[in-house]
């Protein structure tokens, strides 16, 4: 059966971001009504035509729970990415937890590069330039908008 397992049981708060290009944190809380034994595993698959795999490295609360997971060397395709998060417990079933995600909507993108400004004292003003930012899936640099704030003149 589909949603078989103790109601409340099942993860809550389920969130991904990436960062620095290529790297995937996401988190969860143990569900409100999960017995306290119950141990969660996250699984992913990044397209139709990928393997699902178990994360690699899970973060852990104070009572070893697997509450968190980091993946390393994700790239961002054009499928929705799919994850479950499925649950075991000596004391009953639990229920698993399931989403597809646009990975590219979830990426912090890194600040831009080489950011110089040059200014001088003539109608010129100020010259500022910048390379795009580091990222895995946008290859138009028109894509970028930027926002100068300029704090002392």
């Amino acid at each position: 059966p589909v949603f078989a397992g103790m109601n409340g049981s099942a993860i809550e708060n389920f969130s991904c971001v990436i960062y620095n290009i290529f790297l995937m944190n996401c988190t969860w809380q143990a569900g409100r009504d999960a017995p306290a034994d119950t141990q969660y595993f996250l699984y992913w698959q990044n397209s139709r035509d990928e393997e699902e795999m178990e994360c690699e490295l899970y973060i852990k609360d104070e009572n070893c729970r697997n509450m968190g997971c980091i993946f390393q060397n994700v790239s961002i395709g054009t499928e929705k990415a799919y994850f479950l998060v499925n649950g075991s417990s000596k004391d009953s079933l639990i229920q698993f937890y399931d989403e597809y995600i646009d990975l590219y909507k979830i990426e912090i993108l890194t600040a831009p590069l080489n950011v110089t400004a040059h200014c001088t004292r003539d109608s010129e003003g100020c010259i500022i330039r910048w390379h795009p930012p580091l990222t895995s899936h946008v290859e138009k640099t028109k894509c970028f908008q930027y926002e100068i704030s300029i704090e002392n003149k």
